[in-house]
């Protein structure tokens, strides 16, 4: 069987190395994929530019799908599905890993997501949504700070300012109502109360549409709590980035605290896609606040989230094929789930500048022995395949790879990881040393 994946950064370049890992599949076909993905096994990348095939007003990614017989699709990012691609594979007859365009918008418009955890009972922050800047400002200096401003629409990671300071919050209406920096996404903006506590990640596998909600087969597998750092540096300082690496499990995580989270957040949370009448086949990102009066869910996303996929996919015991087979044809509540017993930790390297201006370019050198004897997991995010076609890639993003270990322990993780990071050398290179360590978690006090 070929499959297409849509996308190109560390995520996609994980999930293409897990389905290649399957014996039902033959080639693994990305769109427009890296340079990790185009020297992965079984991959190929396809750059839609390049396709002559491909006609006029005709979908890029349908039209390739086609032409390699790809037997199912699987979309990494957001945009893609919040514009409608899954609709697209499914109007072509290509089973589609990923929600389609009604659903997606639980992630493209926060105000839809907070409209929906409210309608359905899922315990999330107090907000209020605003379309008039006037009305924003005076409903911040009603309530003080600290306070949470976020851009309604997709922002690249960049529509969230959790302000410490009434003159913060106002600058982030300013900014975004008013100088539109994050353009079309800042137009209207949800105004959330903002929670003490520690963050977590949890991703889970979706399987809901209304057929298989009257069969009684519409379900969500949540998988191994996970958590990313997303500040850039040691200790959880620096400005915000989009993710600096991830570890899973969790050690601070309870067997009690992830049935509370079950209870609160992740049933509701099915009951209204249930509700919804959604076509959600794919998987969704719980970014959740362990608080003193439990968990309560700051976010959806609508795919699985990065760098947290570098951490949590290779702790899967199991066939992500079959598990991907299983969430479209309604059989997802009988696929056994088995998992490896140890850690995961994934550190991330950045060009030099990241999350401001980098410089991209710079070729990347691997001490092979050094990385094969961390057993450690490289995946490409920014990097794109070099000149020489040897191997080499040059760097492309600015977050360039994850360096991604297991160990039975999470030491052992960790030291492999961090290992596997010291083989590998580009200029500028960055990272932090701290990923998992205690007083490396994201926290909700400022």
């Amino acid at each position: 069987m070929n499959i297409i994946v849509v996308g190109s950064g560390g995520r996609e370049h994980t999930i293409c190395w897990k389905i290649a890992q399957s014996p039902v599949v033959d080639k693994v076909v990305v769109v427009p994929g890296n340079g990790g993905t185009a020297y992965e096994s079984k991959c190929v990348n396809v750059n839609p530019k390049n396709c002559d095939y491909i006609k006029e007003g005709e979908n890029p990614y349908v039209a390739i799908a086609k032409h390699e017989n790809c037997r199912m699709a699987v979309i990494g990012p957001e945009d893609p599905l919040a514009e409608g691609l899954a609709d697209e594979f499914w109007k072509a007859d290509i089973p589609c890993v990923g929600p389609k365009k009604a659903a997606a918008q639980l992630e493209a418009s926060k105000d839809l997501s907070k409209k929906f955890m409210k309608e359905y009972g899922v315990a999330c922050p107090a907000s209020e949504t605003f379309t008039n800047k006037d009305e924003a400002c005076e409903y911040i200096k009603k309530h003080g700070a600290p306070i949470v401003v976020k851009a309604d629409g997709l922002a690249a990671g960049k529509g969230v300012v959790v302000a410490a300071t009434v003159e913060q919050a106002l600058q982030a209406v300013e900014d975004m109502m008013g100088n539109g920096k994050v353009g079309a996404a800042g137009k209207k903006l949800v105004i959330e109360e903002y929670l003490e506590g520690v963050e977590i990640s949890v991703l889970a596998a979706v399987s809901v549409t209304p057929e298989y909600a009257v069969s009684g087969n519409a379900t969500i597998v949540p998988f191994l709590p996970a958590r990313d750092h997303k500040r850039l540096l040691d200790g959880a300082k620096g400005p915000n980035t989009g993710g600096m690496g991830a570890v899973c499990p969790l050690e601070d995580v309870t067997d009690k605290t992830m049935k509370q989270f079950d209870k609160d957040i992740l049933q509701p949370t099915l009951k209204g896609l249930i509700k919804e009448k959604f076509d959600y086949r794919g998987f969704i990102f719980f970014g959740v606040m362990l608080t003193s009066k439990g968990p309560k869910l700051l976010e959806y996303n609508v795919r699985l989230g990065d760098p947290e996929t570098q951490a949590v996919l290779p702790l899967m015991d199991f066939d992500f094929t079959s598990m991907c087979t299983a969430i479209l044809n309604g059989t997802l509540k009988d696929f056994e789930f088995k998992w490896l017993p140890g850690y995961q930790v994934a550190p991330v390297m950045v060009s030099g500048g990241y999350p401001e201006a980098y410089e991209k370019g710079k070729e990347i050198t691997f001490n092979k022995p050094l990385l094969n004897a961390s057993t450690a997991k490289v995946f490409v995010a920014g990097a794109v395949e070099g000149r020489r076609g040897d191997g080499d890639i040059l760097t492309s993003g600015g977050r360039v790879l994850a360096c991604s270990a297991y160990g039975s322990s999470f030491k052992e993780a960790w030291e492999k990881a961090y290992q596997g990071i010291s083989a590998i050398k580009f200029d500028g290179a960055f990272f932090r040393k701290d990923i998992g360590l205690p007083g490396a978690a994201e926290s909700g006090k400022l």
